[in-house]
C-alpha cells in the first residue's frame, strides 16, 4: 500500500525461532536440568576421534551454597538422552544417563547417580543387566522415560535370532526403582514370549474313553458266557 511520498510500506518480517548453539569440539552432547532453584546439572559428553567411545561429564552447580562439583566417567557409544528423577523419594535427585552401545547384546548402557547435599561426591549406582527372562527376544530400540517418579522402560520383542529375527508386534515394559541405593526391577506387561502352548487334552480323555468302553465291552461278554455255562 503506498503512504503519501509514494513509498509502498513493508510488512514485519516473521520472527525466527532461535538456532540451538552448536557445541564446540571436542564436546557432542550437553543437556541442563535445573532440579530446584539453585540447583543444577549440565550433563556433556566430549573426546576427539572414534564417536562410538568418549567420557562424560555431570556438572553440578548449587548457586545458592555456592558449591561446584564434577563427576566424570568412560562412555561406551553416545548419549541418547538424560532423566532425573527421585525414585526413592529421599530429596536427592537422581541423575540417569541413557548411551546407545555399539555392543548388540546389551544395546543400551544407562549410567546412573544420586546426588547427595551433604556429600560433595556422587553416588554412583548399579543398572541392573536384563535377566535371561527379561532379555528374551530383545533386539535393543529401547524406549525409556519417567512415570510418577519411576524408570519405564519399554522394547519390541523379536522372533527368531540373527538376521532372520523379525518384530513379533508385542512389547515388553519394566519399571525400575529405587531402594536402599539399589535397584528395583518389576515387569508390567505379559507378551507373547509368557504365553506357552496349551496341550491337546481333549485327544487323550477321548482315547482313555475308547478304551473304557473296549474294556466295559469285554467284561460283560465275559459275563455271559459264564452264565451260559451255568446253565
Amino acid at each position: 500500500m503506498a503512504g503519501c511520498g509514494g513509498q509502498e510500506t513493508k510488512k514485519p518480517a516473521a520472527p525466527t525461532a532461535p538456532k540451538k548453539p552448536e557445541l564446540m569440539a571436542p564436546f557432542r552432547f550437553h543437556k541442563l536440568i535445573e532440579v530446584s532453584p539453585g540447583q543444577s546439572y549440565d550433563i556433556l559428553s566430549w573426546g576427539r576421534g572414534a564417536e562410538e567411545a568418549g567420557s562424560f561429564m555431570i556438572l553440578h552447580s548449587d548457586s545458592s551454597a555456592i558449591k561446584y562439583t564434577t563427576t566424570t566417567g568412560d562412555l561406551d557409544g553416545a548419549i541418547i538422552d538424560v532423566y532425573n528423577s527421585d525414585m526413592d523419594v529421599d530429596g536427592n535427585p537422581e541423575i540417569l544417563i541413557q548411551a546407545k552401545s555399539k555392543d548388540t547384546t546389551n544395546y543400551t548402557s544407562i549410567y546412573a547417580f544420586e546426588f547427595n547435599d551433604n556429600n560433595s561426591k556422587a553416588n554412583k549406582l548399579d543398572f541392573p543387566k536384563l535377566t535371561s527372562s527379561q532379555r528374551k527376544g530383545y533386539r535393543g530400540n529401547d524406549n525409556f522415560y519417567i512415570k510418577e517418579g519411576k524408570l519405564m522402560r519399554e522394547f519390541p520383542i523379536f522372533n527368531g535370532t540373527g538376521k532372520d529375527a523379525k518384530p513379533s508386534g508385542a512389547k515388553r515394559q519394566l519399571e525400575y526403582g529405587l531402594r536402599g541405593n539399589e535397584f528395583t526391577v518389576k515387569q508390567l506387561s505379559k507378551d507373547s514370549t509368557d504365553v506357552k502352548q496349551p496341550d491337546n487334552q481333549p485327544a487323550k480323555t477321548d482315547e482313555k474313553k475308547s478304551s473304557d468302553i473296549q474294556s466295559s465291552s469285554s467284561s460283560k461278554s465275559s459275563k455271559k458266557k459264564h452264565k451260559r455255562h451255568r446253565g
